[in-house]
Formats: C-alpha cells, structure tokens, sequence
C-alpha cells in the first residue's frame, strides 16, 4: 500500500516510520530539504521535496496509486489543503493534524468532510487531557481510559514496601475476590510481559490494571498505593496544552493551580483568560521564582513547555522538593523511559495521539481502535468479532491462543464484562486485547472468518 505522509518533522518522522515498518510504500513531502536527508538516512522511504499543497508535488509523490495520506506539518491550512487534493485525487483516508478547533467546535460552519478529512487529530488537546487524568488519578503513571470511559487501564510502579511484592496475581485474586480487575501486563526493565497467574510481582514493577473506574481505588489500596486528592498545582508553560490543562484544573472544586509563563504578552493574555487561575510570568529556568511562588507546597508539578530537557530538570526539581506527582511533557519518546528510571512519576507525548490512529487504519476493517502506552511494548486492540471465527468456537479457557496477546474485556452490546477463563467471545462482540507486536496478525486472524 502505497502512503504520502506531509511533513518530515518529528511527528511526520514518527508516522513514516511507523508506515514504514509495516512494509507499506511511503513517500514523505516536505519543503525542507535537511529535514528529507534525515528521513532519507534513518528511514526506507522515498522523499519528495516541494510543497504538500502543490498537485504537480502530489503526482509526482505517486499521489493517484496511494490509500492513505497523513498531513502532519506545523501548518494547520496545509494539513488541511492536503488532505483535500488527496482526498479529491482518490485517496481512500486522509488524516490530518489540526491545532485549532474551528474545523470540530459545535458552533463551525464547516466540518471536516466539508474539506475531504477523514480524521482530525487534536495531539495537543490529546496530550492535555492525559495530564488531567493523570491529575486526578494521584498514584498513576498512565491513565487510559477504553470502552466509552467505562474501563480504565492503570499503570502504577510498585513500591518497595508494597505489601503485594513476592505475591503471585492469582493471590492477589483469591485475596480480594469481591475485586473485578485483572492485571494486563507488567514492565519490568526494558521487558515487557503479558503475565499469567502464576508471575510473582518484583520491587520497582510497573504493572497494568484493567477495572472499573469505581474498582480502581480498592486496587489501589491493595497494592499499598494511596489515591489521596491533589489540590495544589503548578503548571510551567503557557503553550496551548498548559492552557487547557489549567482550564480543566482549575474549575474543579478544591484545586488551586498555578501557571508560570515566560512570555509576558501571553501570560497577560492567559490571565484574562483563566479566571480561577493565578498566572506568574517568569523564566521557568529560574529555580528561584519557582521556589519563592511555593513549588515545595505543591502537590503536583506539571511542565509542558517546549523545552522537553527544561520539562525533565523542573520535574527533577520539584521531586527533589518532595513534591508529590510530576508530569513532563516529552516529545522525544526515547527520553521517557529514562525520565522513568530517574525517578518522574508520568510523561505525556504528543506524537502518540496520531500514531495510533494511523495505526488503527493499517489494521482489518474489524479493528476498530488501538491504543499504546508510554513504556510498553504492545498494542491495545479493540477488536470486533467476526462470525465464525476461531475465537467464538469455545470459552476463552478451551482455546489454544498463541503466546503473546492476552484478552482484556469484552463488549457484548451495552453491557461490559472484564475476561476470565469461562468469559465466552459471540460474533459481533467486541473485544479488547493486548498483543505483542510480532503477534498482531495471529490476533487478528483469530477474531476474522
């Protein structure tokens, strides 16, 4: 399959990429010839220099043979332009990167299809919803919420003095048996693992819990993690993501969130524009701000500037002061499994907003969603059944399912059931599974005819 990406900037390296390792044919457009040569050195992909609104640059891209074109540029009107002469030559998907709200606000005159856009993706609205949730959920490294918001996966370290260390998941089962939840994979160093009953749980684990939201805080309590509320909160940024995130903070009840900018036009216009919020404008790199506006009295610190090393050094900081949760934005994934190892409670990353949905358009039509974790080597497949199938022949504990993808819930119209070993999967279901990336198409092949 033939895909035009437009854009060799870092998320447009990220999806060519990712294209490209799926063995699809990729050409990659872009105006930049130094931002070409990179991809040409890193990635197999062909390079078209020119401009991603240009036709005669499109033709030349092999634009009439492609299936699907990702328009990822930092130019929202490129992006959009682009996705419409794709869409206008044939391109069966166009997907395009959109910072602004004015193509999906209830109050447009014109939507998306208007423009041939098969999917818009918001990555900073994206990323700051995932800072909220992880505000909101104190212990958590990853919150990711499935099935409408009815199941959400968990990531939580364990802490040494966990009292489920050396404790096998079936224990932690027969423990709490009242507790539906299921514990869906575990990082453990640079592996991942879709753990059986019988894996015993280590110090510094980093595991995954599928529940409930209401089953989620008894978990918690299990596994000796607190989910005490954070009230105070400093925000160092003032780019669209620390907006958003401030503006859903700060009109919950009981936070007091503060929000440090460096540019004082934009600090002034944030300040007008965040009523419950106190806005300070000052250098985020000056230690002694931070510290004299109360960064030691905080409960949480969340650094979204665009200076990801500047987001690691704060976060260090206020874990240094014995503040309770960091969360850094970090643009460049290779960066958060060392923020991890270094002792930062979460990171949130922009580029894996449109790599998922352009992960979920490679897959079968009865793939309808995926998801991926920061730190974990596995998608999260939402996968429909299709009749006949190998996996609706028998329960799940009769099955010989391969090694390497382990079934998390299943959908069975409104009603939501976590799987278990009798859980039985009928046509039409829709199931959600954790698969190792060399298991992807076995998985997929069990749930087609």
């Amino acid at each position: 399959m033939r895909a035009i990406v437009i854009g060799a900037g870092v998320v447009g390296f990220d999806v060519a990429k990712l294209l490209s390792l799926a063995e699809h044919d990729v050409v990659v457009v872009d105006t930049d010839a130094e931002a070409l040569a990179h991809v040409n050195e890193k990635l197999d992909v062909m390079t078209v220099t020119g401009n991603g609104t240009s036709t005669k640059v499109l033709e030349h891209a092999g634009i009439r043979d492609a299936r699907i074109l990702v328009a990822v540029t930092a130019i929202d009107e490129v992006n959009i332009i682009a996705c419409m002469l794709g869409d206008r030559l044939g391109v069966d998907t166009t997907i395009a990167r959109v910072r602004s709200d004015e193509l999906t606000s209830t109050e447009t005159v014109l939507d998306s299809q208007d423009f041939g856009i098969d999917l818009i993706i918001h990555p900073e609205e994206s990323a700051a919803a995932e800072v909220t949730r992880l505000i909101r959920r104190a212990s958590a490294t990853d919150v990711l919420m499935l099935a409408d918001d009815r199941l959400h996966l968990v990531g939580l370290r364990l802490d040494p003095d966990s009292p489920v260390i050396g404790h096998t998941l079936q224990d932690l089962v027969m423990q709490r048996p009242d507790l539906r939840f299921r514990v869906m994979a575990i990082a453990r160093g640079i592996r991942t693992i879709l753990p059986g009953g019988n894996e015993r749980l280590r110090r510094n684990d980093q595991i995954f819990v599928l529940a409930r939201p209401k089953t989620i805080p008894p978990v918690l309590e299990m596994l000796g993690k607190s989910d005490r509320r954070l009230q105070n909160i400093m925000i160092l940024g003032g780019t669209d993501i620390g907006a958003k995130v401030a503006l859903q903070l700060s009109q919950e009840k009981n936070k007091r969130v503060k929000l440090v900018e460096s540019n004082r036009e934009r600090a002034v216009t944030l300040a007008e524009t965040l009523s419950n919020c106190l806005v300070i404008h000052g250098e985020g790199s000056d230690i002694d701000l931070l510290v004299k506006e109360g960064l030691s009295d905080m409960d949480a610190f969340v650094a979204v500037t665009a200076d990801e090393e500047s987001n690691l050094v704060t976060c260090l900081l206020a874990k240094h002061l014995e503040v309770r949760k960091t969360v850094a934005l970090l643009s460049n994934g290779g960066y958060i499994p060392i923020s991890q190892s270094i002792g930062l409670d979460a990171a949130v990353n922009t580029k894996l907003a449109v790599s998922r949905e352009v992960m979920r358009f490679l897959r079968g039509k009865h793939v309808k969603s995926v998801a991926t974790v920061h730190g974990l080597d596995a998608e999260i497949l939402e996968i429909e059944a299709r009749p006949m199938s190998a996996i609706t022949k028998d329960s799940l504990m009769n099955l010989s399912l391969p090694s390497g993808l382990l079934i998390a819930a299943v959908l069975k119209g409104d009603a939501i059931e976590i799987a278990t070993g009798s859980t039985r999967i009928d046509p039409g279901d829709r199931v959600y599974i954790f698969v190792m990336p060399g298991r992807i198409a076995q998985a997929e092949k069990l749930f087609d005819h």
